[in-house]
């Protein structure tokens, strides 16, 4: 058994004089053990370690002295006693007295050479025993500490837990001393509950309090569980009412060694109580008013059916008006393009004023198609500083109504907080969705709750990009449910991606809201234990302190260019011919093309100056089409049109670098400017008018 023991099984030896060495680790190893010889002391001493069982030393080794093995010992632990076996030299000529042995070594067995090897296997595995027992005292030992440790970590954690708890607990013995008292009875009675310990009821609440509580103790330490009620003077000056348990304790032999006391304080309940039985009186009288409180609900409640039916007809209009609207700003592009165009050439007044005239019509039609992708809910996003603390505030109302009674709602705003820039009615709908979703997660109820807080950076920043100079405002969500699933939690965000039953969820809740929160310049953070609940931080940028709204330059006459090759690229048969009629009237060499697949062609076979593309492309979209644009031309400026609202030219979140937009219809001027402005390097997204 030592011979395989996991430490300790290795037997070091050192026998310089001639092939003794050799011979002793021989017998060793053919015996079974892991014998290793030393030529030099120091070698022998570096070695002896955790898995050292016996060392094996002749007379010679002992001869030039033992500091190295000295010293090493020193270093071993105070319960390892290495064993030594020491063999004597009674050879003619030599001193027959070995050298001493280091004071530390007191596991010694010595024989006088010759020796047989049965006598040396015998010594060595009486040593090797001595060592294993060495381990096995070494792992009771720590065993014993382990225990001592997990008992003492046991009874804080106890305490932490019972001082946690609203309830008074004391342990009280056979003699009524407390053994036991949890820190309530600091807060009930202003008492520390140290200087309880070892002290009689009566000597630490007095003569009457004791008389009042020696029945119910007594009787407990009998046998007998009971309870009462007791009355006392709180700290904070108000007469409290509490209900006290009374538990015998039972040792292992059946005898009682003391009382469990558990007092709960159920003064709110009492007043629950009273405050119940007068409503009771009054109840009869408020029938009738009920009554008619619950007609007024259902007669709401079919309006809120009612007006939800219109809603969800009028989101499908919307989705329609959004197409139409999209497709009418491509057609307007055209047409005051052309009249653009005819305003330039014509010197007739009469029809001057009629293009005129016409014009005037058709920026009317724009401003028509702008309300109607607002209607849609197409239109991009309006940050505006926003106190978000007050945003929440007004929502309670709602969120209560919303989340129903089950849902137990804490809100935690901190104080004073930044506005952010941000949509405020998308920040609210944020809000909202994740408070149902925290909701759904709930379905037995729990608690919900709602902070805020300022973040000097985000630990969320991506590669190349910087925090937000002024900071974020934190808004944290979080919940008591179920949790996510880690495979769940990878793909929350991914549109469409629900776990709710068919017909109970689009999965667009929480993909637009992290879009949302993306274009606003912010970040989103989820962090969900399965069983443990969900909370998800949005970081939203902190306001400037000055807004100052950006000046737009408006040129009087369309700026000319000289020569540089431009392509467009643009599926509208007709805004691609204009586009290009106007390019060319502006000085442009152009080149076109019907769709990304075609434009292609044309970047492999010619040096582009400038690429004009149209955002809604069948097939690959405009966006993509100038992400592979910039893979072989990285410092060439990039146009994109846009058929939807002006303001999307500000807001949209997805310009890259000396990438521009120009919003459908756009004037000859205009136009113009955009082109040049793209030749001219500009770095930012831009908003041409």
């Amino acid at each position: 058994m030592h011979r395989e023991a996991a430490r300790g099984y290795r037997v070091q030896v050192m026998a310089p004089w001639q092939r003794d060495g050799e011979s002793l680790v021989e017998v060793l190893t053919r015996d079974g053990y892991d014998a290793v010889l030393y030529r030099d002391q120091v070698a022998l001493a570096d070695d002896i370690d955790e898995h050292t069982g016996v060392i094996v030393l002749t007379q010679e080794a002992l001869e030039h002295g033992v500091d190295a093995i000295q010293n090493a010992l020193a270093k071993q632990p105070a319960w390892s006693d290495v064993p030594f076996v020491v063999l004597h030299s009674a050879q003619p000529g030599r001193d027959a007295r070995p050298s001493p042995l280091p004071s530390a070594v007191l596991n010694l067995i010595e024989l006088e050479r010759p020796i047989g090897s049965t006598s040396l296997l015998s010594a060595v595995a009486t040593a090797m025993r001595s060592r294993q027992k060495q381990f096995e005292i070494r792992d009771r030992m720590e065993e014993l500490a382990a225990s001592r440790r997990a008992l003492a970590d046991s009874e804080a954690e106890l305490r932490r837990i019972t001082d946690s708890l609203p309830v008074l607990i004391a342990f009280i013995d056979t003699d009524f001393r407390y053994r036991f008292a949890n820190r309530a009875y600091r807060e009930w009675f202003g008492i520390d509950p140290e200087d309880m310990l070892g002290k009689t009821v009566e000597e630490v609440f007095g003569t009457i309090h004791w008389n009042a509580r020696r029945e119910p103790i007594q009787r407990a330490l009998a046998g007998e569980a009971g309870k009462s009620e007791l009355a006392w003077q709180h700290p904070d000056g108000h007469r409290h009412q509490a209900e006290a348990r009374y538990l015998p304790r039972h040792v292992a032999d059946g005898l009682i060694d003391g009382v469990h006391l558990f007092a709960t304080d159920i003064t709110e309940r009492k007043e629950s109580l009273e405050a119940l039985s007068q409503a009771a009186a009054r109840l009869e009288q408020k029938v009738e008013e009920r009554t008619a409180a619950l007609r007024a609900e259902m007669q709401a409640r079919t309006e809120s059916d009612t007006a939800l039916r219109q809603a969800q007809k009028m989101e499908a209009v919307g989705q329609l008006t959004g197409g139409i609207a999209h497709d009418f700003n491509n057609m307007l592009t055209s047409i005051i393009g052309a009249l653009d165009i005819v305003s330039m050439r014509v010197n007739d007044e009469l029809v001057a004023k009629v293009a005129g005239a016409a014009t005037e019509a058709a920026g009317r039609a724009a401003a028509l198609t702008q309300r109607l992708l607002a209607f849609s809910r197409r239109q991009s996003l309006d940050p505006t500083p926003v106190d978000v603390n007050a945003l929440i505030q007004s929502m309670h109302m709602l969120l209560n109504q919303t989340l129903g009674e089950r849902i137990d709602i804490h809100v935690d705003l901190a104080e004073p907080l930044d506005r952010a820039q941000v949509d405020i009615s998308q920040l609210e709908s944020a809000i909202l969705n994740l408070c149902i979703n925290a909701r759904d997660a709930m379905p037995d109820g729990g608690k919900l709750r709602i902070a805020t807080s300022y973040a000097a950076s985000t630990p969320f920043l991506r590669k190349g990009t910087e925090a937000n100079p002024g900071g974020y405002v934190v808004v944290e969500v979080a919940d008591s449910g179920v949790g996510m699933e880690p495979a769940i939690k990878e793909r929350v965000f991914e549109p469409f991606f629900t776990t709710k039953p068919i017909g109970q969820g689009t999965g667009l809740g929480l993909s637009m809201i992290y879009g949302f929160v993306q274009q606003s310049n912010g970040y989103i953070d989820l962090q969900s234990v399965p069983g443990s609940g969900t909370t998800i931080s949005l970081y939203l940028p902190v306001a400037p302190a000055v807004d100052e709204p950006a000046s737009i330059q408006k040129d009087k006459a369309a700026p000319k260019g000289a020569g540089q090759l431009v392509l467009v690229v643009e599926d509208d048969d007709q805004v691609r011919l204009l586009v290009s009629f106007l390019l060319e009237e502006l000085g442009y060499a152009v080149v076109t093309a019907r769709d990304a697949d075609a434009a292609m062609a044309h970047i492999a076979s010619n040096r582009i100056d400038l690429l004009i593309s149209d955002v809604g492309l069948p097939g690959m979209n405009g966006r993509q089409l100038a992400e592979t644009f910039r893979e072989g031309h990285p410092s060439t400026p990039v146009l994109l049109m846009t058929g939807y609202a002006e303001s999307a030219a500000v807001r949209s979140a997805f310009l890259g670098h000396n990438m521009s937009m120009i919003a459908k219809p756009f004037a000859l001027e205009a136009f113009g400017k955009a082109v040049m402005d793209a030749f001219a390097g500009a770095d930012n997204t831009q908003h041409v008018e």
